[in-house]
């Protein structure tokens, strides 16, 4: 059992992917999440509680609208608590797929609880014990980017880590970051009820769309009743008793209850053991070749922490290129000139 022709760090979409196909084909397999459920950040954190979220909050603003389709109109008080409540429920239902014990059926070992740390380029240590491996691949992620704001760690903040576990709706709500994630979750909770403020460094909204259309996104948001403010740098935090306070210099601070964070994503690199493994890596992640291969060709990486694109559909499309050269010996490059992506704020923004 410590002598492994697979080795997968990571059991989120893109190390999933590679360990199903990996062990079904009758391959020695190892699956190691340092967490306690398999799922990754899309699960529990991401793509699947987001979009729960964002198809509630759109329910009640259509129940506010009624009179707009000639039906009553009702105003309902939130409870974020049953609210999160439900989203848990979906991301429960969705977890029965990645079951620890399906994965064992397939002949896959799974371990779960503790991380993984290369202690040369073919062994790894989890906990107490070595294992060795052929082949390997990483397929780690990334965390929310906690930005060098001067007081923000003691003024406190939420991050879309705990934002899915909040047990009451913030009354006033300061969005730092005009992303995706910050944008969708931003007017999903003004929908539920919150008075949201978004603060973006750059000119434009959704920095990665066409001008003209973040633009009139930002309208949009505008009429429901959001404050955006674009072009703005956050100078400094702090609390005045219970009030969280954003000063953002040239005379503007700005007031609110909660300060959620949606300011970009960064990989998760330590404790991975590197550079006892020989491979190259940069502050944006893992640096692999088209094949998906680290500077160290046994060694694989896909998803998140290697990009270029964070999504998850990329992360099992790279999957899939990891599956060909690492198993079937099938040399097979990446293709990256249609990759589709989508924006879920209404409107919505849809991308190739």
């Amino acid at each position: 059992m410590n002598k492994r022709d697979l080795i997968i760090i990571g059991g989120g979409a893109g190390g999933l992917t590679v360990a199903s196909v990996a062990a079904q084909l009758g391959l020695k397999v190892t699956l190691i999440e340092k967490n306690d459920k398999l799922g990754g950040d899309c699960l529990h954190y991401g793509c699947v509680p987001s979009k729960t979220l964002i198809h509630t909050a759109k329910v009640a603003s259509l129940m506010r609208r009624g009179a707009e389709f000639g039906l009553d109109a009702h105003e309902t008080e939130v409870d974020l608590g049953k609210v999160n409540a439900h989203v848990q429920s979906v991301i429960d239902h969705i977890q029965q797929h990645d079951d620890p014990e399906r994965f064992r059926d397939y002949g896959c070992e799974v371990l779960l609880g503790e991380p993984a740390e290369f202690i040369s380029p073919h062994e790894v240590r989890v906990g107490e014990r070595v294992i060795e491996g052929k082949r390997f691949v990483i397929a780690t992620g990334t965390r929310p980017f906690i930005p060098p704001i001067p007081g923000l760690e003691e003024t406190g903040f939420i991050t879309n880590l705990d934002l899915f576990s909040l047990p009451s709706l913030p009354k006033q709500l300061i969005v730092l970051g005009g992303g995706p994630i910050g944008l969708e979750m931003g007017q999903a909770l003004a929908r539920l009820g919150s008075q949201v403020t978004i603060i973006h460094r750059q000119a434009h909204l959704l920095p990665q769309e066409d001008p003209e259309l973040a633009d009139a996104l930002q309208n949009t948001l505008i009429a429901e009743g959001m404050v955006i403010h674009t072009s703005t740098q956050v100078q400094r935090t702090y609390r005045n008793n219970d009030t969280v306070m954003v000063d953002c210099g040239d005379g503007l601070t700005l007031e609110a209850s909660q300060i959620l964070l949606a300011t970009g994503r960064q990989p998760n690199l330590e404790g991975l053991g590197l550079e006892a493994a020989g491979v190259k890596y940069k502050r944006q992640g893992i640096s692999v070749d088209r094949r998906q291969r680290t500077s160290q060709k046994h060694i694989y990486a896909c998803g998140d922490v290697c990009g270029p694109y964070a999504f998850t559909h990329m992360a099992e499309y790279q999957a899939g290129i990891v599956i060909s050269n690492a198993i079937f010996r099938f040399p097979k490059k990446t293709d990256y000139r249609v990759v589709p992506w989508v924006t879920y704020t209404e409107i919505g923004r849809a991308h190739v």
